[in-house]
C-alpha cells in the first residue's frame, strides 16, 4: 500500500471519527460494547491539511471498534482491542521465549522525521539524541495490520518486538515497563501511533503479550528511549556475554561473584545496598512470591544466595542477590539454569 493511499485512507478516516465521536461522551477503550459498532468506515480523498501519510494503525485508537460480522465467542474474550483487530485465529507456540529487540545505531528515516497532522493534532517527531522517559496507558495492535507497511516502509509482523509511537525516532529503541507488575522488554520503534489521547504507544502482540496485558488491552506502561551510549554499552556486554557463555562456569566460583554483605542476611538490606540481582517473578499477592520461593529451595544450589521475597512499588518480587556487576549476575544466572534448569531476568537496584 502506497503512502499517498494509506494518507487517502486515513484522513478520510478522521471525517468518519469526528461524525461517529459527536454522540458519544466518552469511550471506553477496554470493555467493547454492543451500542459501540459502526458500520464499515468508507475511503474518501485526504484533506489538504495532512502533511504525512499516518501509520499502519492509525485508526487503533482513534475510533469506536468496527465489527463487520456478528459478534462471537472470540470477540467477547478479547479484552481491550478493537472487535475488528485483536489476536490472529492461530497463535504461534513459544512467544514468550521471544527475544527482545536487539538495539543498534541507525540511522533515521527520513520520510517518518517529518512534521505531522492528523486528526487535526500536529506531531513534530524528535531527531535529536534528547533523553525521553513517559508514564501513561499503553495499547496493543494485531491482526488488522499484520502484514501492512508501516511508517518505516517495513511490513508490521505482529510477532515481533515492535512499537508505534507519535513522535519517537524511526527506528529507535525503549524500554518498556509494565508498571503494574514490573515485567520489562526492549522495543523498536518502526511505526506511528497511536493517534488518542489517553495511549502513549502501541506495542506488537508479542510485547504486550510478555509484559502480561493481552487480555486487558491496555496497562500503565513506561517508556524510556535507549540512548546511543546506553547501546554501545549494551553492545559491549553482550559481546562479554557471548564469550563467558562460551566458557562453563564451574559450581565453586559462584561464591566470588557474590558482593560481600556485612548486615545480616536480608534481601530489604542487600536492596537498599544497591547491586544486580537475579528475579524469578514480581506479584501482586505476597502469597503468590511466597509459594515460588517455596519451590525454588527445593533445588536451588547451596553457593547462591537464597531467593528473598522484597516488597517494592506496591508489588513482592523473588530476589537473589546482590551480584557486583551485571557480567557476574549473568554468570550466576548461566549457573542456576545449568544446575537447576531455572529461567530468570536480571534487575539492578
Amino acid at each position: 500500500m502506497s503512502p499517498l493511499y494509506r494518507c487517502g485512507y486515513y484522513s478520510g478516516l478522521v471525517l468518519c471519527a469526528t461524525t461517529l465521536l459527536s454522540s458519544c461522551t466518552t469511550i471506553d477503550l477496554s470493555e467493547p460494547r454492543e451500542s459501540d459498532r459502526r458500520a464499515p468506515v468508507t475511503r474518501r480523498s485526504p484533506p489538504s491539511k495532512s502533511t504525512t501519510a499516518p501509520s499502519a494503525n492509525a485508526t487503533t485508537d482513534s475510533a469506536p471498534p468496527v465489527s463487520q460480522s456478528p459478534s462471537t465467542s472470540a470477540n467477547k474474550k478479547s479484552g481491550g482491542y478493537y472487535l475488528d483487530d485483536g489476536p490472529d485465529d492461530r497463535i504461534p507456540e513459544g512467544l514468550l521465549d521471544t527475544p527482545d529487540a536487539e538495539p543498534r545505531i541507525e540511522p533515521y528515516a527520513k520520510g517518518p522525521s517529518r512534521p505531522y497532522t492528523i486528526f487535526d493534532q500536529t506531531y513534530v517527531p524528535i531527531t535529536d539524541n534528547r533523553p525521553f522517559l513517559q508514564r501513561g496507558i499503553g495499547s496493543w495492535y494485531g491482526k488488522k495490520f499484520h502484514g501492512q507497511r508501516t511508517a518505516s516502509g517495513e511490513i508490521y509482523d505482529m510477532y515481533k518486538m515492535t512499537a508505534a509511537h507519535p513522535t519517537l525516532p524511526i527506528p529507535s529503541y525503549v524500554r518498556v515497563t509494565n508498571l503494574r507488575n514490573g515485567k520489562k522488554v526492549i522495543v523498536r520503534v518502526n511505526d506511528r501511533g497511536p493517534f488518542h489521547s489517553s495511549r502513549i504507544i502501541d506495542l506488537s502482540y508479542t510485547a504486550a503479550l510478555k509484559l502480561g496485558y493481552v487480555q486487558n488491552g491496555s496497562s500503565e506502561l513506561e517508556v524510556e528511549r535507549l540512548l546511543p551510549e546506553e547501546i554501545k554499552r549494551m553492545q559491549a556486554a553482550r559481546r562479554t556475554d557471548d564469550s563467558l557463555a562460551a566458557k562453563p562456569v564451574a559450581a565453586d566460583e559462584i561464591d566470588a561473584m557474590v558482593r560481600p554483605v556485612n548486615a545480616p542476611a536480608s534481601s530489604a538490606v542487600a536492596v537498599e545496598a544497591g547491586g544486580f540481582f537475579l528475579q524469578f517473578g514480581a506479584f501482586s499477592q505476597a502469597q503468590n512470591a511466597a509459594s515460588l520461593r517455596e519451590r525454588l529451595l527445593s533445588t536451588w544450589p547451596e553457593n547462591l544466595p537464597r531467593p528473598e521475597v522484597v516488597q517494592s512499588q506496591g508489588l513482592y518480587r523473588l530476589h537473589s542477590g546482590p551480584f557486583n556487576t551485571r557480567e557476574l549476575a549473568d554468570r550466576a544466572a548461566q549457573a542456576l539454569k545449568s544446575s537447576a534448569q531455572l529461567q530468570t531476568t536480571i534487575v539492578q537496584k
